[in-house]
């Protein structure tokens, strides 16, 4: 459940582990990175602020759409640098376009994956019924 401090709302890591379906570990791990900046209370417990949570809203949709941690900061550091989102929108076509060449590669490297594969099974099985019709004919 939010804390509410005057208007600010701030959450508790179990807040967004519930949320988003995450773990804490991964939570603590963003933070390692600097990509969330939790303030701590006078017992020493993490508090996140809205700001925190899109943070990790935006990591989860860049993983999603199978974009590294590396590119999520680099996409949350140019919203520091501009708030008007112009640079992060540009940036994040740019890898958007980067990472579609790379999943296109991969497609044609699975299908010529597959090929191999099928082409294996296919020699495989006239090998082994050959040798099954070899055994009929000995018996």
């Amino acid at each position: 459940m939010p804390i509410k401090k005057s208007e600010n709302i701030e959450f508790l890591i179990s807040d967004l582990v519930e949320e988003f379906g995450i773990s804490q570990r991964s939570i603590r791990y963003y933070e390692e990175l600097g990509l969330i900046h939790p303030k701590r209370t006078a017992g020493n417990h993490r508090t996140y602020t809205k700001r925190d949570r899109a943070r990790i809203k935006m990591i989860l949709r860049g993983k999603l759409l199978g974009f590294s941690l590396q590119d999520a900061a680099t996409l949350i550091s140019l919203y520091d640098i501009d708030s008007s989102q112009i640079k992060q929108y540009e940036e994040g076509i740019r890898l958007a376009y980067q990472h579609l060449s790379e999943v296109r590669e991969r497609q044609e490297e699975l299908k010529l994956l597959e090929n191999d594969l099928l082409e294996a099974i296919e020699d495989a099985e006239a090998k082994y019924n050959s040798l099954k019709e070899k055994e009929q004919v000995d018996e």
